[in-house]
């Protein structure tokens, strides 16, 4: 081998929101859940993370870029990832390149990895599980290692639990599995993002903040203080698994919406039920809870992860149009802050809402749940920026050069 080249892949992979949430380890170092999860894939267009994987005899250690500051690979998620890849890894040859790497080689030579987040980091959108996803399929496209997906997942799951359900598009079931040593938990694809495409969805990001308590120490807590938590693991969510998959199939709303927030509320029951509680949910996204009320008739879920940010379900376009109206109703932009800043993602719907400029927001009607003559409670400010998107696909590797997040000489980032 010379000592010259650099052999690099860039992959692109989405986030996902839980429907039926995920929360508590029966096995904190491999990450094993103590329930089955289903997730739906967001389109990676609007959330997604690019990573770029580089190889090189150059190297002199493995090396890591997160949103272009380095990050230390010590941690143990990350040496797990690495390791169980690297253990996967074949040869590899590039005739054009000149280059051949034996299966053996893999364990001398050195990785640089950059990473890069088109939404915030930690504040409860999942960046954690799009990352390790991403980390994961595309050093297993760099090193031709031949497991499928769903083995895949296994890997991303010792990163990040939610990270599995990253692997697949559409729909995904996390399965908790049996064994004791977590090869039977992985995902599996329910169905793909054309099933049930009229879906849209909307996040109202109320902060980008890194949340206070994070999932790892959260779950942690309500597994050792959390009665409701067993309770949940062990009566609830089974059925509940069972009717998610039967409304996904049949492309039933009203039930999928019913479960969706059911499971929502649960999640942040046990949250409360913890000791001390656990709060994620701030005014503004009780409030967001609330107005759910209104939003039911329209065809419209919500949930909450692990933060304060409401994600919104719509059934199709004309409900998405109507509940952007009252978003913007109710969460005004700041006089500051223009709609193309406060409105992104999938910006079409904005058409459909009848709302081009923040002029247009300031002309909006009230929802018809105000009675009339009364004054509306307006909270300008309270919500960060919304994210119009859609079911999406699952990860893909990125064939331009000019898409990598690393240089093809340096393997350094550009």
């Amino acid at each position: 081998m010379g000592e010259k080249w650099v052999l690099m892949k860039t992959a692109q992979t989405p986030t996902n929101i839980a429907v039926i949430k995920y929360w508590g380890k029966r096995d904190e170092s491999l990450i094993l859940p103590v329930n089955d999860s289903i997730s739906v894939t967001l389109d990676p267009a609007h959330l997604c993370t690019t990573t770029t994987v580089a190889v090189s005899p150059a190297f002199q250690q493995d090396r890591m870029w997160l949103n272009g500051k380095e990050i230390s690979l010590s941690g143990g998620r990350y040496q797990k990832c690495l390791r169980e890849i690297r253990k996967r890894a074949c040869e590899v040859e590039d005739k054009e390149k000149g280059i051949k790497i034996e299966k053996k080689d893999w364990e001398k030579l050195h990785l640089h990895i950059a990473s890069y987040n088109n939404f915030p980091t930690a504040a409860g959108l999942a960046s954690s599980a799009a990352g390790f996803a991403c980390l994961v399929f595309a050093l297993a496209k760099l090193m031709n290692v031949k497991e499928d997906d769903s083995q895949l997942s296994a890997i991303a799951r010792q990163g990040s639990g939610s990270a599995c359900r990253s692997l697949f598009g559409g729909f995904v079931k996390w399965i908790m599995g049996k064994e004791d040593d977590g090869s039977d938990s992985l995902a599996v694809q329910l169905v793909d993002e054309k099933h049930w495409d009229d879906l849209f969805i909307v996040i109202a990001v109320v902060s980008s903040r890194q949340k206070e308590t994070s999932s790892t120490s959260g779950m942690r807590e309500s597994v050792e203080t959390s009665l409701l938590l067993q309770h949940r693991a062990k009566e609830v969510v089974p059925k509940r698994i069972l009717r998610m998959e039967e409304a996904i199939k049949n492309r039933d709303f009203a039930s999928f919406a019913q479960l969706t927030c059911a499971d929502s509320n649960q999640f942040h029951a046990v949250c409360l039920d913890t000791c001390p509680p656990i709060f994620y949910m701030n005014d503004t996204s009780h409030r967001q809870a609330l107005f759910y009320i209104f939003l039911f008739p329209l065809g419209v879920a919500y949930t909450f992860d692990a933060g304060p940010n409401a994600v919104l379900i719509a059934r199709n376009r004309k409900a998405a149009a109507q509940l952007l109206q009252r978003l913007l109703f109710y969460f005004p932009p700041k006089s500051d802050i223009d709609l193309d800043s406060y409105v992104i993602g999938d910006k079409s719907i904005l058409q459909d809402a009848g709302v081009e400029g923040v002029k247009d927001v300031e002309a909006l009607s009230p929802p018809p749940e105000i009675k009339e003559n009364a004054a509306a409670q307006k909270y300008p400010g309270d919500v960060s920026y919304f994210i119009c998107t859609r079911p999406g696909r699952g990860p893909v590797l990125l064939s331009h050069e000019n898409l990598a997040l690393l240089h093809p000489q340096t393997g350094l980032p550009k």
